[in-house]
């Protein structure tokens, strides 16, 4: 009986030094935070740091990112950091924008900013421009486009350029538009703006006007951002766009003519070659008539009703009548040459 006890008790001897190897292997990978956690008073056990080593979480994270929030007198619990990071979002980022609103009295919940992290949207640049508004240029520099081109009723083209100074909207985070939509947004009141004005020379003489009218619109609704001002920074004019359309239509109206033009005369000459064909025509048949006055005497002839006298005084008339119109038509020429 006493071998086998002694035998158990070596066992038990045995399981108890591994036991106790691996919790000191353990101890000894978590001791660091755990002793940081333990005087930052962060509430953070040994159990929950081997927790979040099974839970495939980094404990560097959440036990720096905790003695970060107690520090700044937050109350965020270590299973909401956790629940974060297992999510893919961004702790230390969460935690670094919620202790400058703290600072500067804007009211953001963790709910809040869990969520617009987890939207894609950088928590801590929002927080930054919600302190510190930042200025956006308009047009865009990397659209291309260096100025906003409008044309005054006038005709006159004008550039504007324009700076937007916007403050974040914590609010309209998660489902805000962004800076694009700003951007778009002041360049289409801007354009309106020139092209409501009866001449460039008011642009040029209130540039002011521009920017009170587009911030009477409106234009930060629905986006992630609340416009503070908007300060045109250059004015220009550009070219005189009235003129050229109505030279570029003066072209095409006299293109449009010269086909009109061409159209008639193709019509003109159509007609004067169907006019031709019908003299020809006419000619042709004065002919075939001419060629049945021999057949018609021969058949007076045989009938008795032209006697040869008549037929003679007949030629008579034809020659004196033939004579007649030379004498008439040489003199007519002789008249026309000047001669006496």
């Amino acid at each position: 009986m006493s071998l086998a006890v002694s035998t158990v008790v070596w066992v038990a001897i045995v399981v108890a030094a591994v036991i106790g190897l691996f919790l000191l292997a353990v101890a000894a990978q978590f001791i660091k935070l755990w002793i940081q956690a333990f005087f930052a008073r962060a509430d953070i056990t040994m159990f929950d740091l081997i927790g979040m080593s099974l839970r495939k979480v980094d404990p560097q994270v959440i036990v720096m990112s905790k003695i970060r929030a107690v520090q700044a007198g937050l109350t965020v619990s270590t299973r909401e950091m956790e629940s974060h990071y297992l999510s893919g979002g961004r702790v230390p980022n969460i935690i670094t924008a919620l202790i400058a609103s703290n600072r500067a009295n804007i009211d953001l919940s963790w709910k809040t900013a869990t969520a617009i992290d987890l939207a894609g949207r950088d928590i801590l640049d929002a927080v930054q421009t919600s302190v510190n508004p930042k200025v956006i240029d308009c047009p865009n520099p990397t659209s291309g486009k260096t100025t906003i081109d409008a044309v005054a009723k006038d005709g006159i083209q004008v550039k504007a350029k324009a700076r937007v100074t916007v403050r974040a909207n914590i609010d309209r985070l998660v489902g805000g538009a962004t800076e694009e939509t700003i951007i778009a947004r002041v360049g289409e009141g801007i354009v309106t703006t020139i092209g409501s004005s009866a001449s460039y020379k008011q642009v040029l003489e209130n540039p002011d006007l521009i920017s009170k009218k587009v911030l009477e619109k409106g234009l930060d609704a629905g986006t992630a951002f609340e416009i503070l001002s908007i300060d045109i920074a250059d004015v220009d004019v550009g070219d005189n766009i009235g003129a050229k359309l109505q030279a570029d239509q003066a072209e095409a109206d006299k293109r449009r003519f010269q086909a009109e033009a061409e159209k008639r005369r193709a019509m003109a000459m159509a007609l004067e070659q169907e006019m031709a064909a019908l003299v020809r025509e006419n000619r042709a048949k004065v002919v075939l008539a001419e060629a049945e006055i021999p057949m018609a005497i021969a058949e007076s002839f045989r009938k008795g009703n032209l006697g040869i006298m008549d037929y003679y005084r007949m030629k008579n008339i034809q020659a004196d009548t033939e004579m007649r119109g030379r004498i008439g038509g040489g003199e007519e020429r002789k008249g026309e040459s000047g001669q006496p």
